[in-house]
């Protein structure tokens, strides 16, 4: 059996374990059983080529999940997508260490064996890369059970002074950066105000489904920021920094950056941001056939905020309530799917989503104008078209 099997058999376990019944599976919303099942088949969107595909996950490379196969809760470790930017440095177990430093009572060093010796939790959390988009079907994406230490403990145990502001997380991948036409070493970091560092939920990752962290999403060790898109999750985390000033690194301060035009006061005025918390979206991703039924499956991120509902609307008709799987934690992606008769033709779908303080999915021409490529989360439009 391969290793990939193994991961995807421990992740469907460990989904039924989380208080699904083996008796219940027949029960189940058709899309939480494998993406096409007997007799089911995938029918393409028309604003779409056929071709679309993307390969395995490869050392160093860039990889996006094709969303229209989603087939289990969790993704599967080799399937979630993978982005980084200065390589995939190969960490020594033997000698590693992650730091403590800076404005702190007492500086540390945990070895692995220190950290896997703290008390652990677990928690199920979702993200997309701040440069997800349409254009490869969402697929910067994943969604996974992650065990780890408390990011909070660790802070509490090295005591930060009150002069510290905000904390910052160096990786193991190290880049040559170009700035004001001098050539400087920097290794990949991001940072936290203190008093978002220190929420319950913020973890120092050690596994993902289960399983050691795989290389390609940090081994040894990670941050993981539930509610905030993927660059925030520090990948290979060798120190944690506190200092009494905003962290201005190229991901902080250059890259990773949005540019929108938006209303400061009575002042129309371009505003720049880091990205951080996940906006509010969701994505159709799916239609499925089953005979004469057809099925409409996505998904929504966002940051944690409790949901109102999921709509789908088809061409020019009401907004209809799709069914969300009742699996869907707080951080994790949600899943949702509708069950539609639908007539041949071409027909245009999309989907929306409202949280409980009544915030609504934007569409394209409510977005504010921005020139940056980062958080695409407007509502997504899709075109299909159903044989007679």
């Amino acid at each position: 059996m391969t290793e990939e099997k193994i991961s995807r058999r421990a992740a469907m376990k460990k989904t039924m374990n989380a208080g699904l019944a083996a008796g219940a599976v027949a029960s189940m919303p058709h899309w939480i059983l494998p993406a096409l099942a007997q007799g089911e088949t995938l029918v393409p969107f028309s604003d779409m080529p056929e071709d679309f595909s993307r390969g395995p996950a490869s050392p160093g490379g860039t990889h996006f999940m094709d969303t229209r196969q989603i087939s289990d809760f969790y993704s599967d470790n080799m399937d979630f997508y993978v982005v980084q930017h200065y390589g995939q440095p190969q960490v020594d177990l033997n000698s590693y260490r992650l730091k403590v430093t800076g404005l702190v009572e007492n500086e540390k060093e945990y070895t692995l064996a220190d950290l896997r010796a703290m008390s652990q939790f677990q928690i199920d959390a979702g993200f997309e890369c701040g440069g997800n988009r349409s254009a490869l079907y969402h697929g910067l994406i994943g969604n996974a059970n992650w065990g780890g230490v408390r990011l909070a403990d660790i802070l509490n145990d090295a005591g930060i002074k009150p002069a510290g502001e905000e904390v910052v997380f160096f990786g193991a991948d190290i880049g040559s950066e170009l700035i004001r036409e001098t050539e400087v070493e920097q290794a990949f970091a991001r940072s936290l105000p203190v008093a978002d560092a220190m929420r319950d939920v913020n973890m120092l990752a050690l596994e993902m489904n289960g399983e050691n962290l795989p290389q390609f999403h940090g081994r040894p060790l990670r941050l993981l920021v539930p509610g905030y898109y993927g660059v925030a999750n520090v990948k290979w985390l060798t120190q944690i920094h506190v200092q009494d000033r905003r962290y201005m690194g190229r991901f902080m301060g250059r890259d990773y950056v949005t540019l929108k035009r938006e209303m400061i006061g009575d002042q129309e005025r371009w505003v720049e941001n880091s990205v951080t918390k996940i906006q509010l979206k969701s994505s159709i991703v799916r239609v499925t056939r089953m005979g004469n039924q057809h099925k409409i499956t996505g998904f929504v991120l966002n940051d944690g905020t409790p949901l109102r509902n999921v709509e789908i609307k088809i061409d020019n008709g009401p907004w209809q309530v799709a069914n969300l799987d009742p699996r869907a934690t707080q951080y994790s992606w949600k899943l949702f799917s509708m069950d539609w008769n639908a007539s041949a033709g071409e027909h245009t779908l999309v989907s929306r989503v409202t949280d409980v303080n009544g915030n609504v999915q934007l569409t394209e021409e409510q977005m504010p104008e921005k020139v940056s490529r980062w958080e695409n989360y407007a509502q997504f439009p899709r075109t299909i078209v159903i044989s007679g």
